[in-house]
């Protein structure tokens, strides 16, 4: 029997190597030009009041604001609030006489929304409260045999 190795199959070619390092190379200095000349920078803190606070004069609930008042709220736009809207109805399709959104992060379901943008509007929402009963710790009497 003879001694063979097993030698593994070469993919690319010296040359090609060459010109994929050669492409990485012209990518990342590239990418590092733009990052030169257009550095991102991100406020920290950020203000607690959006840049359109003011000029909303109530809280708005989205379980029954229209696609106008939606698309007024920062950083939602009309697509964003008609996405909303479709959301809010087709689950009350699904869930009658419940509300769609009870606090902000239920927004989250809805496409299109993370949570940057549910960050920025939790000071314009207003949800609906809890009925008494179902805040209230329910207690259980319990009757002694004597």
């Amino acid at each position: 029997m003879s001694d063979r190795r097993l030698s593994v199959p070469q993919v690319w070619t010296p040359s090609q190597r060459r010109v994929v390092l050669g492409i990485v190379v012209a990518l990342l200095g590239y990418l590092t030009f733009q990052l030169w000349r257009n550095p991102v920078d991100v406020d920290d803190p950020q203000s607690s009041r959006g840049s359109r606070y003011a000029e909303l004069q109530d809280r708005i609930d989205p379980n029954s604001a229209d696609v106008a008042t939606l698309s007024a709220l920062p950083s939602l736009g009309e697509k964003r609030a008609k996405e909303i809207v479709a959301y809010r109805e087709a689950f009350a399709k699904l869930n009658p006489g419940k509300p769609a959104f009870t606090t902000a992060r239920d927004l989250l379901r809805v496409k299109g929304i993370g949570t940057s943008i549910v960050t920025n509007l939790e000071p314009y929402l207003i949800f609906p409260q809890q009925t008494a009963a179902a805040t209230r710790p329910t207690t259980i009497s319990v009757e002694r045999a004597h």
